[in-house]
């Protein structure tokens, strides 16, 4: 592996940090959104987005022959199916029948923890990359 490539990598991981952060914030801030998007006649409430990461796999000849992965990329955002929350406000404009406002699917202290998760990542990809950008700024030095 050579030290470009691992400048790649960190690369690649700090991109898919940054969505990550960047949906996780969008989820907490929405998390007592009532009105997402209009469907089928009616608002649905906010759904949890998520982030999915895969393995990114060069495709020249000799990456296949070492079979050397070169970081990670995002599959997709994909959306949490899990239930939404009914809490009962017959005062909001959004209840039902009954007085249950639906609310997102999104947990605040899940948010929270994915959070933390993804901006630790995100700082030690920062401290890969500039550990790398000095072994180079070293190497350089050295043919002098």
């Amino acid at each position: 592996m050579s030290i470009f490539q691992s400048l790649s990598i960190s690369g690649s991981a700090l991109t898919a940090n940054r969505l990550k952060l960047d949906v996780v914030s969008s989820n907490l801030a929405n998390a007592n959104t009532t009105r997402g998007q209009f469907v089928n006649g009616e608002w649905v409430p906010y759904r949890r987005k998520m982030v999915e990461v895969a393995a990114n796999q060069t495709t020249s000849f000799t990456d296949l022959l070492q079979r050397e992965l070169s970081g990670v990329r995002v599959n997709k955002i994909v959306e949490d199916t899990s239930p939404f929350q009914a809490v009962y406000d017959p005062s909001n404009p959004d209840s039902n029948e009954q007085g249950y406002v639906m609310m997102p699917n999104v947990d605040v202290t899940k948010e929270m923890v994915d959070l933390m998760a993804a901006s630790r990542a995100y700082e030690a990809n920062v401290t890969a990359f500039n550990a790398g950008k000095a072994m180079l700024v070293k190497a350089l030095e050295i043919g002098r």
